[in-house]
């Protein structure tokens, strides 16, 4: 099987950087970044998350009784 060496992956970050720009590419990684979020979020459930602000947020807000 075919392994790329480091010249040619070299070569193939340089046209992409090319056809798309330093912007961009931030961009498609961080969109990609966030699909990957949201599938596992998607997977498991978002009670997993305690870095979120609806899993983190206290219950007292929602009692009547304040």
């Amino acid at each position: 099987m075919w392994k790329p060496s480091g010249w040619e992956l070299l070569i193939v970050l340089a046209l992409v950087l090319l056809l798309f720009g330093p912007g961009r590419i931030g961009k498609i990684a961080s969109e990609l970044g966030q699909g990957i979020k949201n599938f596992r979020d998607g997977l498991g459930g978002k009670k997993d998350h305690p870095d979120r602000p609806e899993a983190s947020k206290p219950d007292d807000d929602k009692n009547p009784n304040k």
